[in-house]
């Protein structure tokens, strides 16, 4: 093996064992060692009996599994029309559907839970607007799937629409020439292309749908359905904290994914879906015609559905002076938005705080998420389905759980030095739970590539970093840049890690609106989403614009 793919190998290896490794394998020693956590390794596997005594354990485990299920079929409804369109067709204002269509992953889950039972709850919006109330909707299995669905669809537009514009309608083209109809064309010939972003985004929308918190715990805790990350997070909160029992669910959330990235690399791998070769290719994307409207029309649906209203709620509620003050013009002020824009006031530092961790955390999973991808595409070592499978682990565990284990790995004794208590400690903890969107959509992008460009890069003399850096990166970058535009905004608003792992006195966008929740104050953390809201969206609508100038789309494949 060449000397650089050694080096980029080792070093991709030792930043998944750093960042995901060691937090999962105090999980899993936890989990066979119930005293674990007080440095005893005594009486093991006494725990796992639970998991044949508990009932509640299994339902759980089948709860988490028929909502995530119903979260795939809704988002693939939702997500995947939008973003067939977007990928073969020249759709007006696309890149400010993209940036639209980001705005759900740059609200905070809980918020946008809140936000729906403000609006639907007995005596809620809807029912002061028209005189009735979607609560027996709202607070049932089907209503949490909703909501989670409108939070997650992006997942799968992004990844559709950049997959689709990848391969292009020129296939689609030929097959016609031989005689093919329209729709046999695309279901033989541009679907089938497409397959590993579909299923690569299908996988990432499984693994945030068994490990989301905030919306089962706000709208299904009234009727007692309880998946199992509801129930690991009552085994940390209430006393006696059970470590172990929460690691036993954890480790069953891990087999969960671990089986559906099986399933999804199967799908991926079983066959070639190469449509990039390096010849030159026409590009040109479909005109719409007299469909232009309907389009049109079947985006904004899409918009209002999954952004505007829940959008709309959150700012309505930012300047209500009281809640029970219902929706009139003499209950609106500024008076919540005052104490945020206050000089060195702590909402300030919260949104620098976490403007700079998004940042780093961005850039952080592009680097290793990059070169993770190249080495399990391309790469002949043995440990490259191992890679592969360790960096999904991350989305197969609660953010609560895994920031429990790196307070074990990084709180030992036996390290000569710490992270913990530190800010690193928590820009550690944002890569190692984010790293997996970077890897997943670049590793679908290189699917995509054909190894042939590569060959005839060596054959011409460059070596393996040169072609990387020259040949490979380029192809790569619209993903990549995709893939950071997403963890910017999911590490922009983050907030169980930030719970667990902030250091004293250091407060996040999350932490803070949090405990305005905490606090009772509804509408000023409603006024503080509101800003990092605007402020996320104009950087991240800033940056896809100066990207479309230079010839290239944050969001296109």
């Amino acid at each position: 093996m060449p000397r650089a793919a050694t080096v980029m190998t080792t070093a991709a290896a030792g930043a998944l064992i750093l960042l995901v490794g060691l937090p999962v394998l105090f999980i899993l020693l936890q989990a066979i060692f119930p005293e674990f956590a007080r440095g005893s390794l005594a009486e093991p596997f006494s725990k796992i009996v639970i998991l044949t005594e508990n009932d509640r354990l299994l339902v759980q485990t089948r709860n988490t599994l028929l909502l995530a299920g119903s979260v795939i079929i809704g988002c693939l409804i939702l997500g995947l029309p939008v973003g067939i369109l977007r990928g073969l067709c020249d759709i007006p204002g696309a890149r400010v559907w993209d940036v639209i269509f980001l705005i759900p992953f740059l609200i905070p889950p809980f918020i946008a839970a809140i936000a729906w039972m403000m609006l639907l709850q007995p005596r809620g919006y809807l029912f002061q607007l028209l005189g009735f109330d979607m609560a027996g909707f709202l607070f049932t299995f089907a209503g949490v799937a909703f909501v989670m669905t409108l939070n997650l669809f992006p997942l799968v537009y992004f990844a559709v629409s950049r997959a689709f514009e990848a391969v292009g309608g020129r296939f689609a083209a030929a097959a016609r020439v031989h005689g093919a109809g329209p729709v046999r064309a695309f279901l033989m010939i541009t679907l089938p292309l497409s397959i590993p972003a579909v299923a690569a985004s299908l996988l990432i929308v499984f693994a945030m749908s068994i490990e989301e918190f905030g919306t089962p715990a706000a709208l299904a805790s009234r009727t007692g359905f309880e998946v199992l990350v509801t129930g690991i997070y009552t085994l940390l909160s209430d006393w006696p904290i059970d470590l172990s029992g929460a690691a036993l669910g954890s480790v069953i959330l891990m087999m969960l994914v671990l089986a559906a990235f099986v399933i999804q690399n199967w799908i991926a791998t079983r066959r070639s879906y190469v449509s990039q070769t390096g010849k030159p290719a026409d590009t040109e994307k479909a005109q719409l015609g007299r469909w232009r409207w309907p389009v049109i029309g079947l985006f904004t649906l899409v918009a209002m559905i999954g952004v505007a209203i829940p959008l709309a709620t959150i700012v309505v509620t930012s300047f209500m002076g009281t809640i029970s003050g219902g929706l009139r013009l003499s209950n609106f002020d500024l008076r919540h938005y005052a104490p945020i824009f206050a000089t060195g006031s702590r909402a300030g530092q919260a949104l620098m705080t976490s403007g700079w961790l998004a940042v780093l955390t961005a850039f952080g999973t592009a680097l290793i998420g990059g070169v993770v991808a190249y080495i399990v595409v391309r790469g002949t070592g043995r440990g490259r389905a191992v890679m592969d499978g360790l960096s999904v682990l991350p989305n197969a565990i609660p953010a609560i759980v895994l920031a429990v284990g790196v307070i074990l790995a990084w709180n030992s004794p036996f390290l000569p030095v710490t992270l913990y208590g530190t800010a690193a400690i928590l820009l550690v903890a944002y890569i190692g739970i984010l790293l997996p969107y970077p890897i997943r959509y670049a590793v679908a992008r290189l699917r995509q590539i054909s190894g042939s460009l590569d060959d005839a890069a060596r054959v011409s003399g460059a070596s393996q970093g040169g072609t990387m850096r020259h040949i490979t990166l380029p192809l790569m970058a619209p993903s990549l840049i995709a893939a950071m535009m997403l963890v910017f905004a999911i590490a922009s608003r983050e907030l169980v890690a930030s719970i667990m792992l902030a250091p004293a006195g250091m407060r996040t966008v999350g932490t803070f609106v949090f405990a305005q929740f905490e606090q009772g104050s509804v509408q000023t953390g409603m006024a503080m989403s509101v800003i990092a809201i605007a402020i996320t969206s104009t950087i991240l609508l800033a940056v896809n614009l100066w990207l479309a100038r230079q010839g290239g789309n944050a969001f296109s494949g």
